[in-house]
């Protein structure tokens, strides 16, 4: 009998720390044996790298090969980062055709998906292509939505801070208050911030 076809799939994600935004996650079946130079955790590369390396891949790999997860603030807020995390990352898997049966997740917790079999990964994503691919499409798309998200709260600078938690962004925060994509559940306020307008 002959034995099935490994087809590997990268997962990670992107946006969990962040105050604002969503959690955004992402799968990339790996053609076996395939190595992309350049290729590693998005956090190590700038925005100019990770735009080439994205285009590259989206040029290499099949239709069907990759796909993006989304988990919104408001549904973070509902279900807690950890949750709203696995939810985008299933959201993610859902939509790779063919489906893999293997997944190998950045980190060291994971929600188990239908009947596939996964690793997690402490570090995955700068030691596995397959994962570091899922983080440069995760990274750049959830950029994007802030980028996007800025034109129309500009006062919060997510253009620069992509909703992570800088100093100006929280100061920002205590200054104009919550925008509709702010975490609510999040903590966010340091004592030690004072306000100087």
């Amino acid at each position: 009998m002959e034995s099935k076809q490994l087809l590997t799939a990268g997962v990670d994600e992107a946006g969990r720390g962040c105050l604002a935004g969503p959690v955004v996650a992402s799968a990339v079946i790996w053609p076996e044996g395939f190595k992309l130079k350049g290729l590693t955790d998005s956090k190590k590369l700038n925005h100019n790298t990770r735009a080439s390396l994205r285009k590259r891949l989206e040029e290499i790999l099949p239709k069907g090969s990759w796909a993006i997860g989304v988990s919104s603030s408001e549904e973070i807020d509902k279900v807690n980062i950890l949750q709203a995390t696995f939810l985008a990352m299933h959201r993610a898997i859902d939509q790779l055709l063919p489906q893999p049966n293997m997944l190998l997740i950045d980190g060291n917790r994971f929600k188990p998906y239908l009947n596939i079999t996964h690793r997690c990964e402490i570090k995955g994503d700068a030691r596995f292509q397959a994962i570091s691919a899922a983080s440069i499409f995760a990274k750049t798309y959830r950029d994007q939505i802030m980028l996007e998200a800025h034109l129309e709260n500009p006062q919060y600078k997510w253009n620069a801070n992509k909703g992570y938690p800088s100093r100006n962004h929280r100061i920002a925060m205590l200054k104009y208050g919550l925008s509709e994509i702010h975490r609510k559940s999040f903590k966010w306020q340091n004592p030690q911030i004072k306000l100087d307008f």
